[in-house]
Order: C-alpha cells, then sequence, then structure tokens
C-alpha cells in the first residue's frame, strides 16, 4: 500500500506540477531550504529549450549519458564555425539549473514545493552552506531562513535574485510531527520532469529543421537569467 500510495502522489505531482514548483514575486519572500534525506537539498538537471514550439526538456545526454541526437547536431553546428551555425548551437546547447525543496513562509499550508534557480543563485547558496558563521542552514531545529529579494534594480536589464539569510536560527515549524509530515511530503524529482527518448528527440529535431526557412537566419540565443526563466515557466505550464 505504501508503494501504491507514493505511485499515486508522483502522478498528481506530475499532473499538478504547477502546484508543485515556486518562482519567487517581486520584492522579498522569505523561505526554508527543506532538508533531503540524501543530506543534499540540491538537484542540478540540463534543459533544451528552442527546439521549435516545444518546451523545454530534459537532456538525454547531460542528465543521463544516452546518445542524443540534438547534442550531437549541436557540436556538428560548432564544428562548421560559421556565425549561423555558431548562433543556433548557443541557441539550442542544453541550459543547467538548479532545483531546491523549499518552505515558503507565510504560504506553509501549501507544503514543500520546488524552487528552481541558476549558477549564481546556486553559487550563493553554496557560500552559505558552507560559511561556519551559519551551520546547517537546512536543519530542522536550528536551520536559518533565507529572504529573497527578486526584482529588477534600477538600470538592469533582467530581474536579479539576492538573498539574505536571517540573524537568527529557528525551528523549520512548531511541532516535530509537523516537521516530519512535511519532510515526507518532499516531492520526488525524478518524477517532475518528462524524460524524453532519443527517438522521440530526433523526432522534435526533425520538426525543427523541417520548420526551418533556409533564407532565414537563425534566431539569435536568448541571454539573462529572465530569458531561462521565461522557458522554465513554458516547461512548467
Amino acid at each position: 500500500m505504501d508503494k501504491m500510495r507514493a505511485k499515486a502522489e508522483a502522478l498528481q505531482n506530475k499532473n499538478g506540477n504547477r502546484d508543485t514548483f515556486w518562482r519567487p514575486q517581486d520584492g522579498e519572500t522569505t523561505i526554508r531550504i527543506v532538508p533531503t534525506s540524501d543530506g543534499d537539498p540540491f538537484r542540478e538537471y540540463w534543459f533544451h529549450y528552442n527546439v521549435g514550439k516545444n518546451p523545454g526538456f530534459l537532456s538525454p545526454k547531460k542528465n543521463f549519458g544516452e546518445d542524443d541526437p540534438l547534442d550531437s547536431f549541436v557540436r556538428q553546428l560548432w564544428n562548421e564555425g560559421t556565425e549561423e551555425s555558431i548562433k543556433m548551437a548557443k541557441n539550442l546547447s542544453a541550459r543547467q539549473r538548479f532545483f531546491a525543496p523549499v518552505l515558503v513562509r507565510g504560504e506553509e499550508e501549501k507544503g514543500v514545493r520546488v524552487w528552481g534557480f541558476g549558477k549564481t543563485a546556486y553559487a550563493e547558496l553554496l557560500n552559505l552552506v558552507l560559511n561556519p558563521d551559519y551551520g546547517d542552514i537546512t536543519d530542522t531545529e536550528d536551520g536559518t531562513d533565507l529572504t529573497i529579494n527578486y526584482g529588477k534594480p534600477p538600470g538592469a536589464q533582467f530581474p536579479q535574485t539576492s538573498i539574505t539569510p536571517r540573524r537568527r536560527p529557528s525551528p523549520m515549524t512548531k511541532s516535530a510531527e509537523t516537521t516530519a509530515q512535511l519532510l515526507d511530503s518532499i516531492p520526488d524529482f525524478t518524477t517532475l520532469f518528462e524524460r524524453k527518448t532519443p527517438a522521440q528527440v530526433q523526432e522534435m529535431l526533425d520538426e525543427f529543421l523541417l520548420g526551418e526557412d533556409a533564407q532565414v537566419e537563425a534566431p539569435a540565443p536568448a541571454s539573462g537569467g529572465n530569458a531561462v526563466d521565461k522557458a522554465f515557466a513554458e516547461l512548467l505550464s
């Protein structure tokens, strides 16, 4: 029964993953990174975007070491070395994203959700984790809440994320029972994203290339964290 229940919960997470994910809104939000059973709350995945109208999908090569026709095509574009081929290679190359389970303060009733972020935020989080002044920021009793400030500073082209630890440690919840329930409800990361087979990727690539007009210059690569965030939002829709 426990195994069947886990499968049912995984299916629910997959079908309703819009509620499973959390994105910071403009302004300040306080969160707590939730510890995982393996001791590492951070997960790293590589996604391909911009393959026609397809939403972002996991890279078979980067994530699972499988044969990946899109990865091979990107390497072929790099080897061609023309301005257009390099531009398309950058546009189709896999992009790295990081994820962590979080509890959003003021929205605890929504349970543990998954926050997706880029390299800059990841590096900042690692520095906090390795800072002896804070200890284990994910500790359920003496961990540290984090204030996430998200928005576009004056003159900036894209929104930025800053992370500030609270000055005092605090328990994750008010009771050990509630904490245990939350730890048991951490989303299963293996069910959050659809895994494409190499054959499916080949089919998407073929459709994309057939739809390309040879007389039209390949689109410029998206740049900046905001563009990646938009693509990631499409993945969740």
